[in-house]
């Protein structure tokens, strides 16, 4: 395929992972609504970075398609790209009656979860990790809590007990950020969830797995596998930062951190305003059109690979315009019959993460001035590198609600613990330290990891 010789903007570098927006602004001004892009090394496309082309495109079924199947076969089968791009028969991937049948299964899964039994095993996973450095005062909060809690919290709801939790994080980030890894990290990853649906073959329960198995649409071997990856990967590194970055804008905000604190103000307003101009996903959306075609004054051939660029277009000087929340001007849930099916659940884990910190940790601040904070490279994510925080040290562990005794993602270790020793946290089941998570080849960024615990697991 031919594409446009340089100036095209190369999303994978460190450049353009700390002055992105610049580079947003840079492409409407030279090419207007949609600008040429190199993703990784020699991977080409263009990136809409105007509200009213990404409406174009995301509402069009039939002149765009979500099928890479085409676009792919140009790539060798282990090309890093296709981790993220790559065909796969799930809602991301796929159309019409296909699309709708696999989006129905994540709905409806979805929907078994009883919300208060979510928040409640929020709470349950955040206090466990604030236990672990609540009376250091201080931590880098990306490593040690916004990143550690999705993965615990999905590995919950899928029924995996949570020895497992660390190796979700190691594949997906090197899948997301697309260098020479992000092929082993696909594999890696694959390799986790064929375990995982293996065990829910076989010992069905009151979890995601069991009802994406069980469900009446009747997804064939390879589809659940697909379903399952698309589910864990949309969880873990967006909530990852859908915590992070919130965070990271409180610490930043004196008057708005303290009118959480005092509970004039939740922090609702605060993930709204980064969904609005820093979402967790900010360039993805893949589309390709059906056939060649003229698109707002660019001629695109068939088959190429049209990316939506949900942060250029929260910061559209002609888009929508922004409440004073952020709520409801922004992409970041995407649009159209692709949107994200359960926006709902990422938002309530992001709320009750970060409202069970600020509770048992009330004063927060950054250790390092806030023009040293660094975002990860790759061209798909908004990611902090690290949060480094301090805080008064807390030796007491503090508790809020008990757990509900018929949450099926609440193991019954969780009970709180009545020793006030910070050394001695209720241990999570199968998992001797929740303070030595990271594996010890987790990418650049993570933090200094170790690696996990080799106690036997005890898969519920």
């Amino acid at each position: 395929m031919s594409f446009p010789p340089p100036p095209y903007y190369r999303l994978h570098t460190e450049d353009f992972a700390q002055r992105r927006h610049e580079y947003y602004a840079d492409m409407r001004r030279h090419y207007g609504d949609l600008a040429p892009i190199e993703l990784v090394d020699g991977v080409f496309g263009y990136l809409v970075v105007s509200h009213r082309a990404a409406a174009d495109v995301l509402h069009d079924t039939a002149t765009w398609t979500k099928d890479s199947t085409a676009w792919a076969a140009q790539w060798p089968a282990d090309h890093p790209i296709l981790g993220m791009l790559g065909p796969r028969p799930n809602p991301m991937f796929t159309d019409g009656a296909d699309h709708a049948r696999h989006r129905g299964v994540t709905a409806d899964a979805f929907a078994m979860i009883e919300p208060h039994h979510l928040r409640d095993m929020v709470r349950d996973v955040a206090d466990r990790l604030i236990d672990t450095f609540a009376a250091d005062g201080e931590a880098d909060l990306v490593a040690r809590y916004a990143r550690p809690l999705p993965s615990y919290v999905f590995n919950r709801l899928f029924g995996r007990d949570d020895f497992f939790a660390p190796r979700l994080v190691e594949g997906l980030a090197k899948m997301m950020e697309g260098g020479r890894e992000a092929d082993a990290g696909k594999k890696a990853f694959e390799s986790y969830l064929m375990e995982l649906i293996a065990e829910k073959r076989e010992n069905p329960g009151r979890n995601l797995t069991t009802w994406m198995l069980q469900h009446p649409a009747g997804l064939d071997p390879v589809e659940i596998v697909h379903q399952v990856v698309l589910t864990f990967g949309a969880g873990q590194e967006p909530t990852t930062n859908l915590i992070a970055s919130p965070l990271a804008r409180l610490l930043r905000d004196d008057e708005l951190y303290n009118q959480v604190v005092s509970g004039t103000l939740d922090v609702i307003p605060a993930i709204d305003r980064v969904l609005a101009d820093q979402p967790p996903i900010s360039n993805y959306g893949a589309h390709y059109p059906r056939q060649d075609l003229t698109f707002h004054g660019r001629g695109i051939p068939a088959h190429t690979l049209v990316m939506i660029g949900y942060e250029a277009i929260g910061t559209d000087p002609q888009g929508p315009g922004c409440t004073a929340s952020g709520r409801g001007s922004h992409l970041a849930w995407s649009m159209g019959p692709h949107a994200c099916p359960v926006p709902g659940t990422a938002m309530s884990i992001a709320e009750t993460a970060l409202t069970q910190l600020i509770h048992r940790l009330p004063d927060l601040e950054l250790a390092v001035p806030e023009t040293e904070l660094r975002l990860r490279k790759g061209p798909f994510h908004h990611a902090l590198a690290s949060l480094p925080a301090r805080f008064s040290p807390v030796r007491v562990a503090t508790r809020g609600e008990i757990p509900w005794p018929s949450n099926p993602f609440t193991p019954e270790a969780s009970t709180p613990s009545t020793s006030t020793a910070p050394t001695s946290p209720a241990k999570p089941h199968g998992y001797e330290s929740w303070g030595t998570w990271l594996p010890s080849s987790c990418p650049a960024g993570y933090g200094p990891g170790h690696p996990p615990a080799t106690a036997s697991s005890n898969p519920s």
